[in-house]
C-alpha cells in the first residue's frame, strides 16, 4: 500500500505531466522533406522515346513503382514547412514499351519534350 508521501508525490508527477503534454506546441521540429526533390530543371531534359536508364539517370529512382503496373513509375515530394502548411509536388512517368511515352503531374511538360534525343 502507498503512503501519503509516496501518493503525493505520484499525484504531482501525473498533474506535470499533463501540464507538460501542452506544451508540445513549444518544441522544436525539423522540417525534413521526403520523397524526390524534383526541379522543373530535371524535368526539361525529359524526352519521348527516352529508356527507363535515361530516366533513372535524369531523375533519380521513382519513391513508387507501381506494383501491378510496371510501366508507371511516381515521384512525389512533401515538405512541411511549419504545422499549416506543406509543400507538396508530384510527377507521374509512363511507360510504353520501355520507353517514355508520356508524364502528368504538377511540373510543366517540357516543350521539347515530344522530340526524341537522337533527333
Amino acid at each position: 500500500m502507498l503512503s501519503n508521501k509516496s501518493l503525493f508525490t505520484w499525484f504531482i508527477a501525473i498533474i506535470t505531466t499533463v501540464m507538460l503534454s501542452g506544451c508540445s506546441s513549444w518544441v522544436y521540429r525539423i522540417n525534413v522533406p521526403q520523397g524526390n526533390f524534383l526541379e522543373q530543371s530535371d524535368v526539361e531534359k525529359l524526352r519521348v522515346d527516352m529508356t527507363r536508364e535515361q530516366v533513372l539517370f535524369v531523375l533519380g529512382s521513382p519513391i513508387a513503382k507501381d506494383a501491378f503496373n510496371n510501366n508507371t513509375w511516381h515521384y512525389a515530394y512533401v515538405f512541411n514547412i511549419d504545422r499549416e502548411s506543406e509543400q507538396r509536388k508530384s510527377l507521374t512517368v509512363f511507360f510504353e514499351n520501355d520507353k517514355l511515352s508520356r508524364i502528368t503531374g504538377d511540373y510543366d511538360e517540357p516543350k521539347e519534350f515530344n522530340i526524341p534525343l537522337d533527333q
